[in-house]
């Protein structure tokens, strides 16, 4: 009988956290607590790159994957999210992990595996950075020229227990720099001129309940900078990345890539405001500007006004008389109309059903008390169009009127309102008017070109109009002015790259969303449509199955109906993805219901 134990060749990847001793002596639950976070983030993405995570050794992972491709993918996607979430974690306490992957020949036994495929894995891990991934060269033979990276030489190394020198490699990007750099969380726009991001203003009322107050104050002043030229500014899901935590201005700069950051406080009591903010130059950290506003409340938005022209003033930037007189930072001089407005879109920021109609109630008051504020009209245009989509109430056609009227009456009301166009065009474009859509997405874009959400809405209006490759250059700007995005963007991506046919493109894109989002049940069956088009029938039908597992009554039918593809055929791709794997997509009833604020 053959004593000998069984072997294979695999592709290994061997991960653990640098100077992890170091991070539990400064806090030892809260480090212990962030790991944990980290290996569950890091197994859903072997998963998703068709992996097996074998086994957990304190502040290590090891995985194996069938396929050298897999196992890069998996590192660089799970390098890149862990950069995004350390950006805005002091650095001091960033967990960062190191990657060696090696492709060898290793022994499996009782469900783990050993030998020279492993320990080489392990120690590429030794020799790679922070942040950063190291292979062998046999690793970086199989995977040829697959990948837009890059493989600089370390040269010959000598490491621990094994006998030859390895010949490894580090993974680059075009610039040279690791692929998960957190020097820049996304690729900074081309641009003239200045860029600058504002911070949420600190609540410094005493009652954690004004948040939306001074949040508020914030998200108005970046939407009036915005539209000002000669200005790039960083959008409100990034700049507020940042909230609650003590941060050095000088990386915070680095990371968003702007030049200026606004930061500072308010404290609202009584009828009085405080408004204290001060202007830091970000590549040396120095004061630019400083001021303090102690006023009535209801000069909170002659305040937002003065902040405005301040930071322009500091910045050497100029306002043309066409801008100067477009200045309205509330769009309304009723103060409870404006505190009914700062409460309901700070409601409909957080993507839930619940949250949805709250913040419907609380948009209409606001509404009733100023019949003229076209900002309110618009967000709650914004949020009959999310009902709708997600079938939130009872009527959603219903749902689509309302939104069309709405956004029809905030542009009467105010045309430099960039919202209102906006809004209007997400309505067309689910009523499947597309060329009116992106007619008025184009508006709010020439009003204010920093506008991500615009940029990113242009993006889906091209992806249902047919075409999806003018659309790719629509997401990645939106990506640029919002380096934090929420994950919705990464689904975006990913569905402009499969309507291309850039199909392993759109893969990768689905599987960082994923790692991101788990419970997401559309990037799961575009994956599912993506993986069959592309012959990997078992794994598609295996996200077909954890799709079932997250919404049982995920239907096809219902998809087909609210999906505003012009052509009907551009739908058909993704049931002919499926189908090739051996999916039946309308075998599952039509009792379809969102929750998650997830559809596109």
């Amino acid at each position: 009988m053959d004593s000998r134990l069984p072997r294979k060749l695999a592709a290994v990847l061997y991960a653990d956290v640098a100077g992890y001793s170091r991070l539990t002596g400064i806090d030892e639950e809260g480090t212990h607590r962030q790991l944990g976070e980290c290996l569950d983030l890091f197994d859903a993405a072997v998963g998703l790159h068709n992996g097996r995570t074998v086994h957990y050794a304190g502040d290590a992972i090891l995985a194996e994957f069938e396929t050298a491709s897999d196992a890069l993918s998996c590192a660089v996607a799970t390098q890149r999210e862990f950069a995004q979430r350390n950006a805005v974690i002091a650095a001091e306490r960033r967990l960062q992990f190191r990657i060696g992957l090696n492709l060898g020949e290793v022994i499996t036994d009782r469900g783990d595996i050993y030998g020279a495929g492993v320990n080489v894995a392990a120690r590429l891990e030794s020799l790679a950075e922070p942040g950063g991934i190291c292979l062998s060269d046999a690793f970086r033979v199989s995977v040829g020229s697959r990948f837009d990276l890059g493989y600089e030489s370390l040269g010959e190394q000598r490491v621990k227990n094994i006998d030859e020198p390895l010949r490894a490699f580090r993974v680059v990007d075009r610039e040279g720099k690791a692929p998960a750099s957190s020097r820049a969380v996304a690729d900074h726009t081309a641009r003239a001129g200045a860029a600058i991001a504002v911070l949420a203003l600190q609540n410094m009322s005493g009652d954690a309940e004004q948040e939306y107050f001074s949040d508020g104050i914030s998200e108005d002043i970046i939407t009036d900078l915005s539209k000002l030229p000669g200005l790039t500014v960083i959008a409100r899901n990034s700049s507020f990345a940042y909230k609650g935590r003590q941060v050095d201005i000088r990386e915070v700069s680095e990371q968003l890539g702007v030049d200026y950051v606004l930061e500072g406080s308010v404290r609202k009591a009584g009828g009085r405001v405080r408004v204290t903010v001060q202007l830091i130059e970000g590549r040396t950290g120095a004061h630019a500007w400083a001021e303090r506003y102690d006023r009535e409340l209801t000069d909170i938005f002659e305040v937002q006004d003065e902040i405005c022209r301040e930071v322009v003033g500091a910045i050497g930037a100029r306002l043309a008389p066409r801008e100067e007189t477009a200045q309205a930072p509330a769009g309304t001089s009723n103060l409870e109309a404006y505190d009914y407005f700062l409460r309901g879109r700070d409601q409909a920021l957080r993507d839930t059903g619940d949250a949805n109609r709250t913040a419907r109630d609380l948009l209409s008051r606001a509404i009733e008390l100023d019949s003229s504020f076209s900002l309110a009209c618009s967000h709650l245009s914004r949020c009959y169009v999310l009902s709708y989509v997600n079938r939130w109430s009872e009527d959603p056609a219903g749902d689509i009127d309302r939104a069309l009227d709405l956004a029809a009456r905030a542009i009467d009301l105010d045309r430099a309102n960039p919202h209102a166009r906006f809004a209007r065009a997400m309505a067309e474009l689910w009523s499947r008017r597309h060329d009116d859509a992106l007619i008025a997405v184009g508006e709010a874009l020439d009003i204010d070109a920093n506008f991500a959400d615009g940029h990113a809405g242009k993006g889906l209006i091209l992806i249902y109009m047919g075409r999806a490759d003018e659309a790719i250059d629509c997401v990645e700007r939106a990506m640029r002015l919002d380096p934090h995005y929420r994950d919705i963007l990464l689904h975006v991506m990913a569905l402009a790259h499969f309507h291309a046919g850039h199909l392993d493109t759109a893969a990768d894109w689905l599987r960082r969303r994923l790692i991101r989002k788990p419970e997401s049940d559309i990037s799961r069956v575009l994956l599912a449509a993506a993986l069959g088009h592309l012959g990997a029938c078992e794994q598609a039908r295996t996200q077909w199955d954890a799709l079932m597992a997250v919404n049982p009554s995920y239907s096809i039918s219902h998809r087909r109906r609210v999906l505003p593809y012009r052509e009907p055929a551009a739908f058909d791709y993704v049931v002919d993805g499926l189908r090739a794997a051996g999916i039946d997509p309308d075998g599952n009833g039509d009792t379809a219901h969102t929750t998650t604020g997830d559809d596109q």
